[in-house]
């Protein structure tokens, strides 16, 4: 029975149907019980959003608060998921991979090619992404991009509460690291979702509105920048098929190229920062399989090269807005 939680609610409830179901599973990082052993309410924070409340007094000794060392904990994540633990270990903010990019990328990602597939290392990366927040250059970045470029790693990034819970679940079962990026803009906003547990497999993109004209594809609060985009255009008699491609790497390449091939005209959606972006990878790859089935110049729609403004008006125009979207769209259409 669906019924209409929160992105942050969801994210809860996969955890939580996961610890019950697979004794395996424990979920670690800074903050995620908070005031355990301390006076007051035991349970008293949750993460820094709150996303993991409630979890502690249910499962007890599976969720590890940690010291402040993302080195430390992600390593120490990364060691048991290698001894059959299944961790989801919570990053936090995802710009503080710095701190602890050996371990994923140098380690964890090639466990399973340097021990000749016999090595596996089912730990997820659970991280907040994006601007939006008010919360500065450090805390706001949409880093996607560089772990899609590591092999060995599969990055999802999902746009609603429904994917969210079914895509981590997908990504605790899963016996590859996982990058799971939640947007933090995106916590408060519900839809409807199954009460049961339910896994989304990874590489398949949703098709979130259907359209002749134009193919926007991107993902994450994009969807919803590109969905307000695409009712404006539908005023003006453009017809946009939006792509939400929900996992990153892997990456739905038969659901966008077929897109492609039956609109002509492409605008990709990324709020990373253009160079080497996922919609600078998509847009080489549809240029690359269905150049002779396009009628105009494929768009890309993206943050600007800059650091994430702190200033509010600059951060709001740093972030890709509808009106962006759809003027890309028209550039597209006017070839």
């Amino acid at each position: 029975m669906a019924r209409k939680i929160s992105m942050r609610q969801a994210i809860n409830e996969a955890l939580d149907q996961e610890m019950a179901r697979d004794p395996n599973v424990i979920v670690m990082g800074e903050d995620i019980v908070g005031g355990a052993g301390g006076e007051g309410e035991e349970d008293a924070w949750g993460g820094v959003l709150g996303v993991t409340k409630g979890l502690h007094a249910k499962h007890k000794g599976k969720l590890l608060d940690t010291p402040l060392s993302e080195s430390a904990y992600i390593g120490a994540a990364i060691g048991a998921a290698a001894c059959g633990m299944r961790p989801v270990a919570e990053l936090m903010f995802l710009d503080f991979m710095g701190v602890c990019f050996d371990q994923i990328f140098n380690q964890a990602a090639k466990f399973k090619y340097m021990f000749g597939g016999k090595a596996e290392t089912p730990v997820v990366i659970r991280a907040m992404v994006g601007a939006g927040f008010r919360a500065a250059a450090q805390h706001s970045q949409m880093l996607t991009p560089l772990f899609v470029h590591i092999p060995g790693l599969k990055v999802v990034c999902p746009s609603n509460a429904y994917d969210a819970k079914g895509l981590l679940i997908q990504s605790i079962r899963d016996n590859d690291p996982v990058i799971f990026c939640e947007h933090k803009n995106l916590y408060g906003l519900e839809t409807d979702v199954p009460a049961e547990s339910y896994a989304i497999p990874f590489g398949e993109a949703n098709v979130v509105r259907d359209g002749k004209h134009a193919t926007i594809v991107t993902y994450g609060m994009m969807v919803h920048r590109a969905m307000d985009a695409a009712a404006t255009l539908a005023k003006q008699g453009v017809e946009c098929e939006v792509i939400d491609l929900r996992t990153l790497s892997p990456i739905d390449w038969d659901t966008v190229i077929d897109s492609a091939e039956r609109t002509g005209h492409v605008v990709c959606v990324d709020e990373a920062n253009p160079r080497c972006s996922i919609a600078s990878d998509v847009s080489s790859m549809i240029s690359q399989e269905c150049f002779k089935a396009l009628k105009g110049p494929i768009q890309m729609v993206t943050a600007p090269h800059t650091p994430v403004p702190f200033s509010p008006v600059l951060e709001d125009l740093y972030i890709p807005s509808a009106d962006a979207i759809a003027k890309a769209v028209n550039r597209s259409m006017a070839h």
